[in-house]
C-alpha cells in the first residue's frame, strides 16, 4: 500500500544534505492517506471483490498521474520497450499481488491487525536484501527480524500457543502476511533492477503494469463473484482509493523523498500503523485485541533492533 521506497540518484544526493522541513507534512499526510486505504477497503469488503478494487485503484491512479509526468513520457516509453517483462513482473509483485492480498485479507481480519502486520515489511526487506542483493545483515538486524517474526506469529495465531503448534491460523491474516512479503520482495527487486528513471514516472509505469496483471483476476470475478456490481459504497471507496489514497498519496511520497531523502521518508511509514489503528477505531468501531498489543510490542522491538541499532553496530565494526 505504500509508495516505492526508492529515489532517483539525483534526488538522493540532493536530499543527502540537511532535509527541508517542508517534506515532513507531505510524508505525514502521505501515510495518513495510505492508512485510509485500509479503512476504505475494509468498509467495502462485503460488497466489492478484492481484485476489482485492486484493478480499478491501479488503473485510475495511473490515469490520474500520467499527465503529471508528461515530461518523462519519452524515457518511460524507452524503458517500457527495453525492459517490458521486468516492469510487468515488478508491478505484478508489488502492486497487483501486494494490494490484492491486502483486500482479500481484509474480508476476514480487522484493518488494525492488517496495519500492524504490514509494519513487518521493512524487516522482511532487510532479510531478503541479504539473500538477493548480498547486503550485509548484522547480528542486531538478524535478531530484530526474529523478534518481529515472533510478533507476527502471535498476531496470526491470536495469541493461542495451541493454535500455533497445530498451525491453525486465521486465513485473512495469512493473506496480509503474504502481502507484506510481496512488498518486501518488490522493494528489493526495484533496488536490484535500477530502472534509471525518476521515482514518480516509474511509479506510473508500475501502476499501469499492475493494472494489466490485475485485469484477468477482475474479469474472473465479474463472471464468478456476485459482488462484482458496483454500488454506492463501491464507488465511494474507489473514488478514495484512486484519488486521495492513490494518485495523491504517490505524489506526496515522491515529494517527501525529494526533500527528506528515501531513508527518512520510508522510516515514517510506521506512522501508517498508528493512523490505521486510530481511523479503524473512529470509523469502523474496531478495538485493539490483547494479541494485537503483544504482537505489536514484539514487532516494534524487532524494528528497533533492526534499524535503530544499525548505525551503532557499524561504528563498532
Amino acid at each position: 500500500m505504500q509508495a516505492v521506497p526508492i529515489a532517483h540518484p539525483a534526488e538522493q544526493s540532493a536530499a543527502a544534505s540537511v532535509p527541508s522541513l517542508s517534506g515532513y507534512p507531505a510524508a505525514v499526510l502521505c501515510w495518513l492517506l495510505s492508512a485510509g486505504v485500509y479503512i476504505a477497503a475494509k468498509w467495502v469488503a462485503p460488497e466489492m471483490p478484492p481484485w476489482g478494487l485492486c484493478f480499478w485503484r491501479l488503473a485510475l491512479a495511473c490515469a490520474i498521474l500520467l499527465p503529471i509526468v508528461h515530461r518523462h513520457h519519452g524515457a518511460m516509453i524507452a524503458l517500457l520497450k527495453s525492459r517490458p517483462l521486468e516492469i510487468a513482473a515488478v508491478g505484478a509483485i508489488g502492486l497487483t499481488l501486494c494490494q490484492g492480498m491486502i483486500y482479500r485479507g481484509l474480508a476476514d481480519t480487522d484493518a488494525t491487525t492488517a496495519g500492524i502486520i504490514m509494519a513487518l515489511s521493512p524487516v522482511m526487506t532487510m532479510v531478503l536484501a541479504r539473500f538477493v542483493l548480498g547486503e550485509p545483515l548484522g547480528l542486531w538486524q538478524a535478531l530484530g527480524a526474529v523478534v518481529a517474526l515472533a510478533g507476527m506469529l502471535v498476531i496470526v495465531a491470536h495469541g493461542d500457543l495451541t493454535a500455533l503448534l497445530q498451525l491453525q491460523f486465521n486465513l485473512g491474516e495469512l493473506w496480509i502476511v503474504g502481502s507484506a512479503f510481496c512488498w518486501a520482495l518488490y522493494t528489493v527487486l526495484v533496488r536490484r533492477s535500477k530502472f534509471g528513471i525518476e521515482l514518480l514516472p516509474l511509479v506510473v509505469l508500475l501502476l499501469g503494469a499492475g493494472a494489466l496483471v490485475a485485469l484477468p483476476f477482475h474479469l474472473w470475478e465479474l463472471v464468478n463473484d456476485e459482488r462484482s456490481a458496483l454500488n454506492a459504497h463501491g464507488w465511494l471507496a474507489l473514488a478514495y482509493l484512486a484519488g486521495p489514497g492513490g494518485a495523491l498519496m504517490y505524489y506526496l511520497y515522491n515529494r517527501s523523498v525529494a526533500t527528506l531523502g528515501a531513508s527518512r521518508a520510508s522510516m515514517l511509514l510506521y506512522l501508517q500503523t498508528m493512523f490505521v489503528a486510530i481511523l479503524a477505531y473512529l470509523l469502523l468501531g474496531e478495538s485493539l485485541h490483547d494479541y494485537d498489543l503483544i504482537g505489536a510490542a514484539f514487532i516494534v522491538a524487532g524494528i528497533v533492533l533492526a534499524t535503530m541499532l544499525k548505525p551503532h553496530a557499524a561504528r563498532v565494526a
